[in-house]
């Protein structure tokens, strides 16, 4: 049984990695629905949580049904980390967990996120002070480090661990490489077989089929892995994964009725929980996924992705649904 203090997240979990504008509350949803065994918010602007931002606050929203769950949060300057980990913790997550991972450039060049990782002695002072500003239990997203010739994790990892830290999730890639050429599972393999280690250490990058997961949960040894890209608009991977796991076998994947009915869920809670013109916007990265791999599907696609009436996207939807005998997968 894997567990991060006294959280249970069964034999093997599977994570939901935090995406900014994917995984929401209602994205949250449905892959909870579909098997995630636990899930972290976008992750939030230490800054914007201080200085009461709408946006930032907003995305502190989570609700029973998603536990455990744990709030993110990135920033450069100690004090409002600190300062943002108790703002936090009065909306009782699971979880903190603290974005050392993120690779945009907007993030990075103020010294947060994957910019943490220039400067190792700051990032492990930073979760120090994190960890003693609350009683929750605190975990981190990093990657391999901040290019080839800083790829310090294995060390870095003992440095977290030391101060705190009640689990890692690390992505094989450096930040100069960005989501650029496969991911290198072989230092996170190292951080988990390191004998020093004794927290839960879960693997994240290039995770794309069931095959792939047992693969790497056997050759690395991980205690569990977080799943990104293949999940958006196919929440259904969680399950997949589990089922292959467990007999060897390919889950059926879900049918065209299947899929429009997560489909119309998630853009109706899309609209509930951010407005409808906002919540139209977000949806429209998801349905080319929710609908890959359908033949002549494409003039359908474009009204979906294109449409902000919301009357004429249910209406496409309920089309697809009762023309689904015409429509193939390929």
């Amino acid at each position: 049984m894997v567990k991060i203090r006294n959280i249970e997240l069964g034999e093997f979990p599977l994570l939901l990695a935090p995406m900014e504008d994917v995984s929401d509350p209602p994205f949250r949803a449905l892959c909870k629905k579909h098997g995630a065994d636990l899930m972290y918010t976008e992750f939030i602007s230490s800054e914007g949580l201080i200085r009461d931002a709408a946006k930032s606050v907003q995305k502190m929203d989570i609700y029973e049904y998603e536990r455990p769950v744990g709030i993110q949060i990135f920033g450069y300057d100690i004090d409002s980390m600190r300062e943002a980990t108790k703002i936090i913790e009065k909306t009782n997550p699971d979880i903190i967990d603290i974005n050392f991972g993120c690779p945009v450039k907007k993030v990075t060049c103020k010294g947060a996120g994957a910019g943490m990782l220039q400067d190792i002695p700051k990032l492990i002072r930073m979760t120090d002070e994190i960890v003693k500003a609350t009683n929750l239990p605190v975990t981190v997203k990093t990657r391999l480090g901040w290019d080839n010739e800083s790829k310090f994790v294995v060390s870095t990892a003992e440095k977290l661990q030391d101060v705190g830290v009640e689990a890692i999730s690390i992505h094989g890639r450096t930040r100069v490489q960005l989501y650029k050429g496969d991911a290198d599972w072989t230092l996170i393999g190292e951080v988990k077989n390191n004998p020093r280690m004794h927290i839960p250490i879960f693997g994240n990058g290039d995770i794309d089929s069931p095959e792939k997961a047992v693969e790497y949960r056997d050759r690395y040894g991980v205690d569990g892995i977080m799943i990104g890209r293949a999940s958006i608009g196919y929440p259904w991977f969680f399950n997949e994964v589990k089922h292959f796991m467990k007999t060897g076998e390919h889950l059926a994947p879900p049918n065209l009725i299947d899929r429009v009915a997560a489909a119309r869920q998630h853009l109706q809670m899309s609209i509930d929980w951010k407005g409808q013109t906002l919540g139209i916007a977000e949806m429209k990265r998801h349905y080319t996924n929710y609908f890959k791999g359908i033949a002549h599907f494409k003039e359908l696609r474009m009204k979906l992705v294109t449409s902000f009436d919301l009357n004429e996207i249910m209406d496409t939807l309920q089309f697809i649904e009762e023309h689904e005998q015409e429509f193939l997968f390929v």
